[in-house]
């Protein structure tokens, strides 16, 4: 027996992992970010080979981890999160810094950044796993805390993206549950299933002004499921 919802006490949080440089950069929202060793200081960043980064980091030898306030707008989360960066310039519009090793960094929402370059690259599968060394850190604010993945799923009721590695097909828990009164509706533009169930308010009745706490779409742009 596999209960899906166990995966969900595992703790992560959720950052923007840039790579590339003033010419052409990317990147992408990620909540498997950690520590690997202190001496030096290495971290992992777990990413889809379908992500466009993932060949970005793989050429560039170097990323960066912008870390995410718990406060960060739902459109920031949108970009990074539910789009891709071969259709338009994510990084276009943006606050951006340029690090020793010339890779983007996104200021927007961080309130910590960390630099890297490429050390390991580990194949599992779906995803890569690739491991950097600490070029520099920076702590922009202190006095906010980082947005964590429970907050962005029990709070801002969002959900994590295909490519990601926490992504769990919702018709696999769905088929566990018995069928009810309650409807379902699903954001066009990045997926997020609003559940009435869960939400406890009809969808019906959320104002015209409501939109996706995911990626910001107005409410027209959700469709029942």
């Amino acid at each position: 027996m596999i209960d899906f919802e166990a995966f969900y006490k595992i703790t992560y949080g959720l950052f923007i992992v840039s790579s590339g440089d003033s010419v052409k950069g990317n990147g992408f929202i990620s909540n498997s970010v950690f520590q690997v060793t202190a001496e030096p200081p290495q971290f992992a960043v777990a990413c889809n080979k379908k992500n466009f980064t993932a060949g970005i980091i793989a050429h560039k030898k170097a990323f960066s981890v912008s870390i995410l306030e718990q406060g960060t707008a739902p459109d920031i989360l949108g970009r990074f999160g539910f789009k891709s960066g071969r259709d338009f310039d994510k990084l276009e519009g943006m606050s951006v810094n340029y690090g020793k090793t010339g890779v983007p960094i996104v200021l927007n929402a961080a309130i910590a950044w960390l630099e890297c370059t490429l050390v390991n690259t580990i194949d599992t599968g779906t995803h890569l796993i690739f491991i950097g060394e600490l070029v520099q850190s920076v702590l922009l604010d202190k006095s906010k805390d980082p947005l964590t993945y429970l907050y962005y799923r029990q709070v801002m009721r969002g959900s994590a993206p295909a490519n990601a590695p926490t992504y769990i097909d919702k018709a696999k828990i769905d088929a566990a549950k018995p069928a009810g009164t309650f409807k379902k509706y699903k954001c066009s533009a990045c997926g997020h299933i609003y559940d009435e169930e869960i939400e406890k308010v009809k969808f019906s009745e959320l104002p015209d002004s409501w939109t996706c706490p995911v990626c910001g779409s107005e409410k027209s742009d959700f469709i029942q499921v």
